[in-house]
């Protein structure tokens, strides 16, 4: 059964005041918080979206920054009661935007890895995933990654994906130097599919410039996505609450219903995850 917002922000509230008097008795007694009292001060979050990754995070005509992961920093910054605003961030500079204090969380498209947790503070359950599928003409009717066997795929030079559906199901891939030039080559039909991050791919047809194209396969080797706060307060206040606040979107289905809001094709991790923490007693 699905919980609705209000149950969300009072059990994720009710967590970090737990937290917060435990500090002392869970080695988390150098905790500063500074980046919590300073959101809390102020009443006003500031988070670090994308702005240019259709359907996560883009402007809408009037410039405003909407998309799954702003509509997730909108419900982190009303758990916690302040207001919201929302700075665009790329990929090259996400983690120094939270690591210098232009940012107080970051929710954009960042993949969880080892070298990363060492900048700034991955909470966890991760709140989605990437991996790898490809885009294909909807009159090839692809169905399944045994199609690909034999056939033309073509791919970015450099890219990890490449060897792995060419290994794994016998793809024969033809390597360009960008993905503008693979896009094109899948145009005009060089090649049955474009092998790369689902993620990236969703965005190219949530553009509108792909309505004769399809993702149609099942996403394999997940690289799950985490939201982050400075590294230092990771184990203290904000971490924790964001660690609460991404585990009951992901109990409650609310990570779900914006996946379908947001017209994303649906992830199996998702569901999974919804399954994994659910409440035994409902």
């Amino acid at each position: 059964m699905k919980q609705p917002i209000k149950t969300l922000m009072l059990s994720a509230t009710a967590a970090a005041t737990l937290l917060a008097s435990s500090a002392g008795h869970t080695g988390a007694g150098e905790c500063t918080n500074d980046t919590w009292n300073k959101v809390m001060s102020r009443g006003t979050m500031v988070v670090g979206v994308k702005a240019d990754y259709k359907p996560w995070g883009f402007r809408d005509t009037s410039g405003n920054i909407i998309g799954m992961e702003a509509d997730m920093a909108k419900a982190a910054a009303d758990a916690m009661g302040v207001e919201l605003k929302m700075i665009a961030v790329q990929s090259s500079n996400r983690m120094q935007f939270l690591e210098n204090g232009k940012i107080d969380l970051m929710i954009a498209t960042m993949s969880d890895r080892p070298d990363r947790r060492t900048l700034v503070g991955i909470v966890q359950p991760n709140y989605y995933t990437s991996g790898t599928n490809v885009m294909s003409p909807k009159a090839v009717g692809i169905t399944e990654w045994e199609d690909l066997r034999g056939k033309p795929v073509c791919g970015k030079q450099g890219a990890f994906y490449n060897k792995v559906v060419s290994d794994r199901y016998g793809a024969k891939i033809i390597a360009f130097t960008g993905n503008a030039e693979a896009k094109q080559a899948l145009r005009d039909k060089k090649c049955i599919a474009w092998v790369y991050d689902d993620s990236s791919i969703m965005s190219d047809l949530s553009s509108g410039n792909y309505s004769d194209f399809e993702m149609p396969l099942s996403s394999e080797d997940d690289n799950p996505w985490g939201l982050a706060v400075p590294l230092a307060e990771k184990e203290c206040i904000f971490g924790n609450f964001m660690s609460g606040l991404s585990f009951n979107m992901h109990q409650s289905g609310k990570l779900i219903d914006l996946e379908k809001k947001w017209g994303i094709q649906p992830t199996q991790y998702l569901q999974k995850q919804n399954e994994r923490f659910a409440d035994w007693i409902q």
